[in-house]
Parts: C-alpha cells; sequence; structure tokens
C-alpha cells in the first residue's frame, strides 16, 4: 500500500512517500504553504497512487495537544474537503506521533546549507522519520488490511 505521510508546517509542508511492503519512508520535498498546498497534496497523492495520509500530530513535551496540534487537525480537515471537491474519494488519514522529528531531522542535517534549509530538506526529513515511525508500528498489517477493504 502506498503512503504520503506529510509533517504541517504554517510555512512549508514536508512530504515523504512509502509502500508498506518495502517499509522504508523516503522523502520528496516540500510543498510551501501558498494557498495551493492542498491542491498539490491532491495531486501528488493521485500521483503516487496513494491509499493513506500520514499526519504527524505535534504535541507539547507533556504529550498534551497545542495550538500547533489544532492547526493541524484543521488543516487535515481541509485537505479532506479538497479531495471531496475533486470528486475524489476521501483518503482515510492517520495522525502520527511527530515528538522531536523536527528536532531530529534538523540534527541529521546539520551539515547541509543555509539555502537548502530554506528549500525544505529539514521539512521533508521531519515528514521522512514520521512516515518511517508509521512503518514501523506494530499494528500496521491490520491497518492495511482495514484500509484495503474499505
Amino acid at each position: 500500500m502506498r503512503v504520503l505521510a506529510l509533517d504541517v508546517g504554517t510555512k512549508r509542508i514536508g512530504v515523504a512517500f512509502a509502500d508498506t511492503g518495502v517499509r522504508i519512508a523516503v522523502p520528496r520535498g516540500m510543498i510551501p504553504v501558498d494557498g495551493n498546498e492542498k491542491a498539490e497534496i491532491v495531486r501528488q497523492f493521485r500521483l503516487e497512487k496513494a491509499k493513506l495520509i500520514v499526519s504527524g500530530l505535534p504535541r507539547n513535551n507533556s504529550g498534551e495537544e497545542t495550538r500547533q496540534t489544532a492547526a493541524v487537525r484543521a488543516f487535515i480537515d481541509e485537505l479532506k474537503m479538497a479531495f471531496a471537491e475533486t470528486n475524489l474519494s476521501i483518503p482515510e488519514v492517520i495522525f502520527q506521533d511527530e515528538s522531536y522529528t523536527s528536532v531530529v531531522a534538523e540534527e541529521h542535517l546539520k551539515s547541509v546549507s543555509r539555502q537548502d534549509r530554506a528549500d525544505g530538506k529539514v521539512d521533508s526529513e521531519a515528514a521522512t522519520l514520521i512516515l518511517q515511525d508509521f512503518l514501523e508500528r506494530p499494528d500496521l498489517s491490520e491497518i492495511e488490511q482495514k484500509i484495503t477493504e474499505e
């Protein structure tokens, strides 16, 4: 099953893809938040023939939801409407805890130039980490089965 992962931010959205049969997340760049981001996500979802969206869900250090958590949930609701407006089936969306993924992505990319950071490599790396965490879930087989039955 093909999976699209998102690291939703206020300026950029990191993107990664994976096939659950291979279980390796691959970074696919970032999408600028410029008013066209939802249409671009729909386009990439269709192009990759994905069946599922995994979105990072930020929380604070205590594991509680924050304003950014609410913003991500609202964005995903709007994204679902964008799918409906294009007469596409609304995909299943699973939220994956993204605690510290941006921090880890920053650590992985410390040697990256400022230009590469501005180009969204950190965002894409964060989406890749979110997706890799999802792919390592012990209940992945049950999730796949549920989605393929729908």
